[in-house]
């Protein structure tokens, strides 16, 4: 039983009140305060200090401060007046219920009221932060488009400069062609006229010196024609070639062969043994023998109703893989189903252990196991231990309705409100 504090003092002014309460040596952390309009309590255990005032005060308005050793309230009256008393000389024991009953609500009340008002703030905030954080996206996209923009303009007046710039060359080059064309034209012109004027020439002269014009122009054509031989193509030859087969997809000159052919034979040696070790592989394909496979169809088994051969494809995959938290979480379901409560508290708590670290794309299926878990604790009337189990899963999803009545109805059936 609390000791009640009656060594306490006040004043007043017509507009205000003042009370100091002495802490007794009770640190400041353990002091718990509770203000109404009518009703004043500072609880610091084995202390408390409760008082019902004569008149209503001003709560919204009044404050209290702790520190060197007391606590100092300052209420403003809601009436300007001079108080004859400072708490109510004739209420009996069921008023006095009412009036502190009325400030609990009153005050959970107002504390619920300022827990929706931050959960607005803060949703306020985080979506002016988002708004925020938009326009910075689009402002750095913007500008990244104007980069863009001045870049691609950029290689656009280079692209023209060098066209240009190989246009001159081309048409430089063609005029060059052209006079070097016009040249050859006419130094063919010229060397015709030479060998015309020759031929003059030697017809002109006697018998032995055109012998001597003709054997040395027949000199020359040999040579020519000795000029312009050609040799003979290569003879042409088809190359077969022959790519090393490979099961990863890196070149082998990029690959490291054996680190690459120790994992291939660890994975065979570990296909082998586990189709060794599982008699019930022989009967299904090569496909069938995944983990992932085999949890589908557990689940369209679950979904019809056929919870045993689903437990039996969940015991199958888990043989497989043992390591995934699904197969247990929804084993333990059909355990659930069929009443197997023992084995449903064991799957949801090794489905918990593989669940780790708890992130939020795990929080769904760890709220499951809890609840599961928590039902099947339930059902072999472990209440306290349900209980904890639905409260964890509040801890996850505190809005989730459905959770939270049905942690609510443990607790009455803990207290033993309801039959």
């Amino acid at each position: 039983m609390p000791l009640i504090v009656k060594d306490y003092t006040w004043t007043q002014t017509p507009s205000l009140l003042y009370i100091t309460v002495p802490l007794k040596g009770v640190g400041p952390g353990k002091v718990d305060i509770l203000c109404s309009e009518n009703y004043l309590k500072v609880n610091f255990p084995p202390f408390l200090f409760e008082v019902f005032l004569c008149a209503p005060i001003d709560d919204t308005k009044s404050s209290a401060k702790v520190g060197n050793g007391v606590v100092v309230f300052t209420l403003y009256k809601k009436e300007l007046e001079l108080w004859k008393s400072l708490s109510l000389t004739d209420a009996d024991k069921e008023k006095m219920q009412r009036i502190r009953e009325q400030a609990v609500i009153k005050a959970q009340e107002k504390a619920k009221a300022e827990k929706e008002a931050k959960a607005v703030q803060k949703r306020d905030n985080e979506k002016y932060a988002l708004q925020k954080t938009m326009k910075i996206e689009e402002e750095e996209r913007k500008r990244i488009e104007d980069l863009k923009e001045q870049e691609r303009k950029r290689a656009t007046e280079e692209l023209e400069q060098w066209k240009k710039v190989q246009s001159q060359a081309a048409e430089m080059q063609m005029a060059r062609k052209e006079q070097q064309l016009q040249k050859e034209m006419q130094n063919k012109e010229n060397k015709t006229t030479n060998e015309e004027r020759q031929a003059n020439l030697s017809k002109s002269l006697p018998g032995s010196l055109q012998q001597s014009a003709t054997g040395h122009r027949g000199n020359k054509i040999q040579e020519k024609l000795k000029e312009k031989t050609l040799p003979a193509p290569r003879s042409s030859k088809c190359l077969q070639i022959q790519f090393t087969p490979r099961v990863f997809p890196t070149a082998l000159r990029e690959s490291r062969v054996a680190e690459e052919e120790e994992w291939l034979q660890k994975q065979a040696d570990a296909r082998r043994a586990m189709n060794a070790d599982i008699p019930e592989l022989k009967d299904l394909k090569e496909g069938e023998r995944n983990p992932e496979w085999l949890k589908e169809k557990g689940n369209k088994l679950f979904a019809t109703g056929n919870y045993l051969a689903a437990i039996n494809a969940y015991n199958l995959a888990i043989r497989l893989n043992n390591k995934i938290p699904a197969l247990y979480l929804n084993r333990c379901a059909c355990h659930l189903k069929l009443r197997n409560l023992h084995k449903t508290i064991e799957d949801s708590s090794k489905a918990l252990e593989l669940l780790v670290p708890p992130v939020p794309d795990n929080a769904k299926a760890r709220l499951k196991a809890h609840v599961r878990r928590g039902t099947a604790f339930c059902e072999l009337e472990l209440y306290v231990e349900g209980l904890q189990d639905y409260e964890a899963a509040l801890k996850i999803d505190p809005y989730n309705l459905d959770v939270k009545a049905d942690a609510e109805k443990i607790r009455q059936r803990i207290q033993g409100s309801e039959p």
